[in-house]
């Protein structure tokens, strides 16, 4: 199964993950990133890198697998890719607090 982004990654957008992704598989919304299933060769290299864990494997998740799997196709297919690291939004830290990171 494929690494997802989770609703944990809304209003961060950390891209530490981006830059260590082989294949170019994550995609920018204005809040939050996205992985392609289809490119995600699971190689977890984004997954440590993650400031709020939102990057998981499909397979642990006990819920919404289906779900969050279909989101991020669906939004990969409609948003750019992005290979470099950017800033995190400016409501990330907060957000971060706010997970408990």
């Amino acid at each position: 199964m494929p690494h997802v982004v989770t609703d944990s990654c809304t209003a961060c957008r950390y891209t530490e993950c981006v830059a260590l992704c082989p294949v170019d598989c994550f995609h920018a919304a204005e809040d939050r990133l996205y992985i392609d299933p289809e490119a995600c060769i699971d190689c977890a290299a984004c997954v440590p890198v993650c400031p709020v864990k939102a990057i998981v494997d499909a397979f642990d998740l006990e819920s919404r697998a289906d779900e969050l799997i279909a989101l991020n196709r669906q939004r990969s297919r409609e948003l750019p890719v992005i290979d470099s690291k950017t800033a995190a939004l400016p409501t990330a830290e907060a957000r971060r607090a706010a997970l408990g990171y």
